[in-house]
C-alpha cells in the first residue's frame, strides 16, 4: 500500500506540476512568434499612429496653403499694382524705343528736329499743291509757323541759311480771298510778311507763301500757288 502510494503520487504530482509550465512554455513562444492575440493587439496602436502622422501631415498642408491664402489676400493689392507698374514701364520703353527708332530714321532721311517738330526741306521744286502732297506722303505736311521762335528758326538757323532757297509754307487764302489760313485749319493769327506784302502782285492771283528771305524775320511773301518752289515740311 506504500508502494502504491508511491508510484502514483509522482505522476499526479508530475502531471499538476508541469502542465503550467508547458502551457505557459506555448503561450510565449506564440507571444515571440506573434501567432497569438499579444503582437495582433499591438497593431490597433500601430495604425493609430499612422493615422496620427497622416492627420499631422494633412494638418501641415492645410496650415501651409492657409498661409499662402493669407499672404495672397493680405498683398495681392501690392503685388497687382507692382504688375501694373511693370506693365506700364514696359510699354513705355516699347514706345521710346519705336520712337528712336523713328527719330533716326527721320534723321537719316534728312530731317531736321527743332522742338516740337522735324522738319525737311526738299532738292527739288514744285508747286505749291504737289509740294504739299509730297509732305503728305511724308506723313507730314508744309510747315505751320505759330511762334517766334519757330519763324526764327526757318528764317535763321543753318540748316535753312545754308540751302539759300525760297520755300513754300502751309499758308494760304485760296478758299476766302485775304483770309488767310495754315494747311492745319488754323487761322492766321502772328504774320511775317516782307514789307509790302501781301499785294497780289501785277493782279495775279497769288494766293500761296513762301519763305523769300532767310536773313530777316519779316520773310513772307504772296505769290501764284502754280509756281515751282522748294518746301519745307513739319512733322
Amino acid at each position: 500500500m506504500v508502494r502504491f502510494v508511491h508510484k502514483e503520487q509522482p505522476e499526479i504530482t508530475m502531471d499538476y506540476v508541469n502542465m503550467p509550465e508547458e502551457s505557459a512554455r506555448r503561450d510565449a513562444l506564440k507571444r515571440c512568434s506573434g501567432e497569438d492575440g499579444g503582437v495582433t493587439a499591438a497593431a490597433p496602436g500601430k495604425k493609430l499612429y499612422r493615422l496620427v502622422a497622416v492627420s499631422f501631415g494633412l494638418l501641415c498642408v492645410l496650415q501651409a496653403a492657409l498661409n499662402i491664402s493669407l499672404r495672397l489676400a493680405l498683398y495681392s493689392p501690392y503685388k497687382t499694382r507692382d504688375i501694373e507698374v511693370c506693365k506700364n514701364l514696359i510699354e513705355e520703353s516699347d514706345k521710346l524705343k519705336e520712337k528712336l527708332i523713328n527719330f533716326n530714321y527721320l534723321f537719316q532721311q534728312g530731317w531736321v528736329y527743332f522742338h516740337p517738330s522735324f522738319y525737311y526741306i526738299s532738292s527739288t521744286k514744285k508747286s505749291w499743291n504737289d509740294s504739299r502732297e509730297d509732305c503728305l506722303q511724308r506723313g507730314a505736311d508744309l510747315m505751320v509757323i505759330n511762334s517766334k521762335e519757330e519763324q526764327f528758326f526757318s528764317v535763321n538757323k543753318d540748316f535753312t541759311r545754308k540751302f539759300n532757297k525760297l520755300m513754300w509754307i502751309g499758308l494760304t487764302d485760296r478758299e476766302t480771298k485775304g483770309m488767310w489760313i495754315w494747311v492745319d485749319g488754323t487761322p492766321l493769327d502772328k504774320s511775317y510778311w516782307t514789307p509790302g506784302e501781301p499785294n497780289a502782285y501785277e493782279d495775279k492771283n497769288e494766293d500761296c507763301v513762301e519763305l523769300k528771305s532767310h536773313d530777316i524775320e519779316n520773310s513772307w511773301n504772296d505769290i501764284p500757288c502754280e509756281d515751282e518752289n522748294f518746301w519745307i515740311c513739319e512733322k
